[in-house]
């Protein structure tokens, strides 16, 4: 019996499984092996993200439980729906930050009605984000080089190890702080310095990094972590010491809630909606990028748009507030050996238990402890190798990627993400703008007519190779004016030109119409501009633009041997019988024949 879709004559409707459940795509990659390393990876993320999570709901406004919910279920859905194997979703500072600038205005911080507007913007911000995935326009993230990448994460990095400098040296410095304000009171509170904390931060800093690299199966995180602890028991037994620890937590699951989509509500936090929902797009990809540069995959950033736009729609209903991908939290799934994006769904159904189990037990987890932790992670996410090669192989990278790691350091993350890009495109267009424009002539050495740099080689005095290695668009047009003028003041009797059109790709209206015009000014000038080996995507252009139609049909040309052959018809005989280069095989010697009156090609229908 037929389909219904078959009976109206319509294909059988195709639906693309993996798109619709992304997790289709990893879940080979589940082995026995990597569920111990993501079961291990989700449990070392879920006790950082434990005092953490209090922090950044102290940042944002939120009571501090707020802070935790936010990592539980949007983790969960981010990593179901996303694309990256080790971005995990929670809460960050920069957007704990920006939340509290748009609204505390509207609200007293932590009051019901701060929460609900809270929730409000959490699902605005979701939807956006979702709509952004649907309509493909995750290739926003091909704009953020990898040199924009290497310089974030190591400024995000070094950002990790300095909110953690009050927790590991034991000393009272605004919550907050900047990068210089931090760093400034270090030294300048340096005598205040505590022993005992310091001495806590450090053992924990040390039996991490000597665990990871003399038991490397072992889970050095966890294993750091209590010898912090114990090491603090024994502190606070021996010599009394009172170390400052996360404390108490609630140990209650998400309640469920709803976001208020009342017009009052809306227009609270309309004026933010937009600023927080490209910051959490710009956190997330970036993070996903840089360590998809590390491990070798490859992020799609429509599904991770989709991914981030559902965990925050999900987040509204269950008393999250807005969740992007967390550095630290990511840093740690990374560095703790997850291998799929099962750890951070680990992470998220381990904070639930943590939060119901152990929480009242977090007030004997002492922060240098975790300062020690954040320390290593900060550490493993600076790509030396890639900042050595960067160095070596191209300033101007270098330069970017310095810039953005200041900015990340001295500004906004969002602000360092965008001077970033904008360097980028700058030098983008700066290469671009200026395509090679080289002089060719056939290599009197070769037998098979393989073209040369024309300065190595005899020129024809009538006939002009030259190869365009670039787009021919409205910013390249002026340099390659330009650079034909300057080659015709050079050599003024080459009437003929031809273009070698290899390595153009693409020519828009601006670059149509220069090849049009210079084919026109030839022309009158009695010789003629010709195109050689033009792809079938440039010819649809030109044609398209009409430029074509003023170039002439028959002055384009699949091949250099085909371009000669035809074009050396067309050049002025009494040059040719006098010259004494022979460029061309049809050059010949013997040629002698009487003079002939040079006939330019003239396309049909254009006078001269």
């Amino acid at each position: 019996m037929s389909s219904p879709l078959a009976r109206l004559g319509l294909p059988p409707l195709q639906l693309d499984w993996q798109r619709l459940l992304p997790f289709l795509r990893w879940r080979d990659r589940v082995t026995r092996r990597n569920l111990r390393d993501d079961l291990m990876a989700g449990l070392t993320g879920a006790l950082v993200a434990l005092p953490q999570g209090v922090a950044f709901a102290t940042i944002a406004g939120m009571p501090p439980e707020y802070g935790l919910y936010a990592g539980m279920i949007p983790a969960i859905i981010a990593a179901l729906f996303g694309s990256s194997w080790h971005l995990v979703s929670g809460p960050t500072t920069a957007a704990s930050i920006v939340l509290f600038s748009v609204l505390s205005p509207h609200a007293e911080p932590g009051s019901a009605q701060y929460v609900s507007l809270a929730l409000t913007l959490t699902f605005l911000v979701g939807v956006i984000q979702l709509v952004m995935g649907l309509a493909r326009m995750g290739t926003l993230v091909n704009f953020i080089s990898h040199s924009v990448v290497t310089g974030f994460t190591a400024g995000a990095a070094i950002l990790i190890a300095t909110n953690q400098v009050k927790h590991f040296f034991g000393l009272e410095i605004a919550r907050g702080a900047s990068f210089s304000d931090t760093w400034s009171a270090l030294f300048a509170q340096f005598d205040q310095v505590q022993p005992g904390v310091l001495a806590v931060g450090v053992l924990t800093l040390a039996l991490g990094i000597v665990v990871k690299r003399f038991f490397p199966k072992w889970p050095y995180m966890i294993v750091a972590m209590l010898g912090g602890s114990a090491a603090a028991a024994v502190l606070t037994a021996w010599q009394g010491l009172q170390l400052s620890t996360v404390g108490a937590l609630p140990a209650s699951l998400p309640p469920l809630s709803a976001p208020a989509l009342d017009g009052e509500s809306i227009r609270a936090v309309a004026s933010g909606v937009v600023a927080v929902t490209l910051l959490a797009l710009t956190e997330a990809v970036s993070i996903a990028r840089a360590l998809a540069a590390r491990s070798g995959q490859h992020v799609d950033g429509n599904q991770e748009f989709i991914g981030q736009g559902m965990s925050n729609i999900a987040g509204a209903f269950f008393s999250g507030y807005v969740a992007t991908g967390s550095f630290n939290r990511s840093g740690v799934n990374y560095a703790a050996g997850a291998k799929t994006p099962l750890a951070a769904m680990m992470a998220g159904f381990f904070l639930l238990l943590v939060v119901l189990l152990v929480a009242p037990w977090a007030r004997f987890l002492p922060n240098a402890a975790m300062a020690g932790i954040l320390f290593l992670v900060a550490w493993g996410l600076i790509d030396f190798k890639e900042i050595a090669h960067t160095v070596k192989a191209s300033r101007s990278e270098f330069a970017i990627m310095v810039a953005t790691f200041a900015a990340t350091l001295f500004l906004t993350l969002e602000e360092a993400i965008i001077i970033g890009v904008l360097m980028s495109l700058s030098l983008y267009l700066a290469r671009t703008s200026k395509p090679r424009v080289l002089e060719r002539a056939p290599n009197p050495h070769s037998k098979k007519r393989k073209f040369t740099d024309a300065a190595n080689a005899p020129q024809c005095p009538q006939l002009r190779f030259v190869r365009v290695d670039g787009s021919l668009f409205f910013g390249a047009t002026a340099h390659v004016r330009e650079k034909l003028a300057a080659q015709d003041i050079a050599r003024p009797e080459q009437k003929h030109v031809a273009i070698i059109a290899h390595g153009i790709n693409f020519v828009d209206l601006a670059g149509a119409e220069t090849l049009a015009d210079e084919a026109r000014r030839r022309r009158l000038a009695g010789g003629g501009l010709y195109l050689v080996g033009v792809k079938d995507t440039l010819q649809e252009q030109l044609t398209e633009s009409g430029a074509l139609k003023e170039i002439g049909g028959a002055n384009v040309f699949d091949s250099k041997t085909e371009a000669i052959a035809e074009i050396y018809g067309r050049l002025d005989r009494d040059v040719c019988r006098t010259c004494t280069a022979r460029v061309f095989r049809e050059c010949a010697p013997a040629r002698t024949e009487p003079s002939a009156q040079p006939h330019p090609f003239i396309p049909a229908g254009v006078q001269p």
